[in-house]
């Protein structure tokens, strides 16, 4: 199994239109063969104060989505990436302004899991 992570910053004011465009896409992977789930993780960026023993807002921080998705197998995942539901949840591209860094994108094998459903 592998697990996709794109990491992306997103600009400040901008939030609600991001989520909005990943809502209005919904589900154009997951008919794809070898997709497991996909989870789109939004930012709470705290820090830990360790005078005051407490987590703080941290206002200056580069907040980041990230975009998972779990497959099968790598080539479940370049399959997709050449198919027409990859092109149909990526026709529309962002603003430019809706980005304050370049995405990252990252591809983990799962070597180790507990917890859960091992199926999944």
């Amino acid at each position: 199994m592998i697990v996709v992570t794109n990491r992306i910053a997103v600009s400040r004011g901008f939030e609600q239109d991001f989520e909005e465009r990943f809502r209005r896409r919904a589900g154009l992977v997951d008919q794809n063969p070898g997709f497991i789930r996909n989870e789109i993780h939004r930012p709470k960026p705290l820090a830990f104060d360790r005078q005051s023993g407490s987590w703080q807002p941290k206002e200056d921080a580069d907040a980041r989505y990230l975009v998972m998705t779990w497959w099968r197998s790598l080539d479940d995942f370049v399959a997709w990436t050449k198919s027409e539901s990859f092109r149909k949840a990526h026709a529309d591209p962002p603003p430019k302004e809706m980005f304050s860094a370049a995405a990252v994108l990252e591809i983990h094998e799962v070597f180790q899991q507990s917890g859960g459903d091992p199926n999944a």
